[in-house]
């Protein structure tokens, strides 16, 4: 190994870049600079990373994305470093254990999206959200990248009714998304999409097609949803009609803004990234919705429950009464 090592710092530097280096995907060249201290100066250099990072997500071009990505300490290195694997979330922690406030949300959040059909872009977006509004602090977090009544033309044949199923994971396995949310004033970005779809499904009413990326932010907590919305014709052009992201909690209500600039902080600094595994994605998110259901069918029983003991004692009062008028016109 080290004569390997040995033998390529004896190769001109742009011998190394052009022929070598140029030709690496991001994993590769973030392993490669690790390997010495001649390759881990050569592997670092901007232009490498730029080009990584905007091939792999051709939203990163756009000067909104660009300017927020400047912010960052090592600029595209770190937003490819903090965005290519997916987050590993924290244990949920009670907040009233804390006696801290919350931080300041930042005054704005920088979305990146991307959708890839067999690992080809077909869309890509950027979104600025100001955060530090009345109507983003006390509602649901809800972010919608396209406009109304807008629809993104797709490769993809709007499915029959008989092909239902096979084309609808067809559509889960090769209808990919990411989405990078960076935040300029921490430096910090994360990617909120587990690439490949967790769930592809019919809505009952309308018949269009719901395909969901989920990723947990706060183990045991919330997750954060991104739900793309696909219709057409039956065996016309499927067309994205939505493409929008929540935050979903164990009571299966939306987050509110406000707490939602928190878990969302609190995950960009603290959570480990690694590598996203399909998998792993669709098991978490199936856990995450067991415990969703469990959780509800657990305060329907006790509100049944304490329902039961208010009727109990409302007809103990009433016949306690009954006795007491009864004895009392006997006198």
């Amino acid at each position: 190994m080290d004569m390997d090592i040995d033998m390529i710092t004896t190769l001109h530097s742009d011998i190394i870049n052009s022929h070598i280096l140029a030709r690496l995907d991001g994993p590769t060249l973030a392993s490669a600079s690790a390997s010495s201290s001649h390759l881990r100066r050569l592997c670092t250099q901007h232009y490498l990373w730029t080009t990584i990072s905007t091939s792999t997500w051709p939203s990163l071009t756009h000067p909104l994305a660009a300017q927020a990505i400047s912010t960052l300490p090592n600029q595209y290195r770190s937003i490819f470093s903090d965005s290519f694997p997916s987050l590993h979330p924290l244990p949920h922690q009670n907040n009233n254990q804390n006696s801290s406030p919350p931080p300041l949300p930042s005054p704005e959040l920088i979305s990146a999206v991307d959708i890839y059909y067999k690992g080809k872009p077909i869309f890509s977006r950027v979104h600025r959200t100001e955060t530090q509004k009345g109507w983003f602090l006390c509602s649901p977090l809800w972010i919608d990248i396209l406009e109304p009544n807008e629809t993104v033309p797709t490769p993809l044949k709007f499915a029959k009714t008989e092909d239902d199923h096979d084309w609808l994971t067809h559509v889960e396995d090769n209808l990919e998304l990411s989405w990078i949310l960076i935040d300029p004033k921490l430096k910090l970005a994360a990617n909120l999409s587990s690439r490949r779809a967790v769930s592809a499904r019919r809505h009952w009413l309308t018949g269009e097609a719901e395909v969901v990326y989920a990723v947990a932010v706060e183990e045991g907590g919330a997750q954060c949803l991104v739900k793309v919305t696909c219709c057409g014709k039956s065996g016309g052009e499927m067309q994205v009609r939505e493409v929008s992201l929540t935050m979903e909690d164990l009571d299966g209500r939306h987050v509110m803004g406000r707490e939602s600039m928190v878990i969302l902080q609190r995950a960009m600094e603290s959570s480990k990234r690694k590598r996203v595994d399909v998998g792993e994605a669709k098991e978490s998110y199936d856990k995450f919705c067991a415990m969703k259901i469990e959780k509800r069918e657990l305060r329907i029983k006790r509100e049944k429950a304490m329902d039961t003991i208010a009727m109990l004692v409302a007809f103990t009062v009433f016949i306690t009464l009954f006795c007491f008028l009864r004895f009392y016109v006997c006198l």
